[in-house]
């Protein structure tokens, strides 16, 4: 017990890395230890590296567990190893470049973790090409009452209108209380994938009122589920599938069938839904990772008149 608590030094694919504090609790209710957070994402870094690899991260850090304080890092720390990878990108609004994290190997990953990085936020683009991302996502974003299950009929309504515009998309929770949906593409830019994005948001609330608003004010959200499109932006991140959640619990940002989302609805019970990190490490055996299409499907984004076409059939 006091060797976790001072520190021990492990090596990962030939690198040295001193873990300390392994004992502390970071997630209360869950007894869940800094440890923990370790281990799982040493056990699940086969699924989640790939959607780590070659995209700028952003880290949002709990060093005392997710009831204390926080804060968001844009420019890796100062205090890395020399062999971490880092990318310089240009920041218009701090007219400088700024040194990102990247996450390529499970060395990385765990230095991550012994840094108290619970949650992992990469671009939708990669370092060679930051202004084209390679995924458009819709945030669904249930405004109280509204829960995981209102995001679960809207993440369907939204699949079918891009299903009549030839798009395949993915769901997983967010491990808090919403949804998102990845949309895998090719050739897009920012400038082409937020407007659309918008425009797609602006059709289903303008078909389901009661439902949907696209509109980020707080006072036109109760009860609905904001289709949050602004995500779409290189200014922007969502927080990466397998990421772990600072929520009570250690849940995880967990892909979904869409067969699984229709029970949802159906039964009227989105309990199902929600997975913590054993549960994620167990499915993963079970049905490896069901966000893979996302890093190898390319679409075409439709043009606005197609999209027009489809809104109005």
């Amino acid at each position: 017990m006091a060797r976790a608590q001072q520190g021990v030094e492990v090596e990962v694919e030939g690198r040295r890395i001193q873990l300390r504090n392994l004992d502390k609790v970071f997630y209360p209710e869950a007894g869940f230890t800094k440890g923990e957070v370790v281990d799982y994402y040493r056990r699940v870094a086969p699924v989640l590296l790939p959607h780590l690899r070659d995209r700028p991260l952003t880290l949002k850090r709990y060093p005392e567990g997710v009831d204390g304080p926080h804060f968001y890092e844009k420019r890796c720390p100062r205090h890395r190893p020399d062999w971490f990878r880092t990318e310089a990108i240009w920041s218009e609004g701090n007219q400088d470049y700024i040194d990102y994290c990247v996450v390529d190997d499970l060395s990385s990953l765990v230095w991550l973790a012994s840094i108290a990085d619970l949650e992992l936020h990469p671009s939708l683009s990669r370092v060679d090409d930051v202004e084209r991302p390679t995924a458009l996502v819709f945030d669904l974003d249930p405004g109280p009452p509204a829960e995981l299950l209102a995001c679960c009929e809207v993440a369907l309504l939204l699949r079918r209108l891009l299903a009549a515009l030839g798009l395949e998309a993915f769901p997983k929770s967010s491990g808090s209380k919403g949804m998102q949906l990845y949309v895998p593409l090719s050739g897009a830019t920012y400038a082409d994938t937020k407007p659309f994005a918008h425009a797609v948001a602006r059709v289903l609330e303008r078909r389901h009122p009661q439902l949907v608003v696209e509109r980020m004010a707080k006072a036109l959200r109760g009860g609905k589920v904001l289709v949050d499109w602004s995500q779409n932006d290189p200014h922007k991140t969502t927080v990466c599938v397998y990421s772990l959640r600072a929520r009570p619990r250690p849940t995880v940002s967990t892909p979904l069938r869409w067969a699984e989302v229709e029970k949802a609805v159906r039964t009227r019970d989105a309990g199902g839904l929600v997975f913590e990190a054993g549960a994620v490490l167990r499915r993963v055996e079970r049905v490896g990772d069901l966000f893979a299409p996302v890093l190898t499907l390319r679409q075409r984004l439709p043009a606005p008149a197609e999209l027009e076409r489809a809104a109005g059939a």
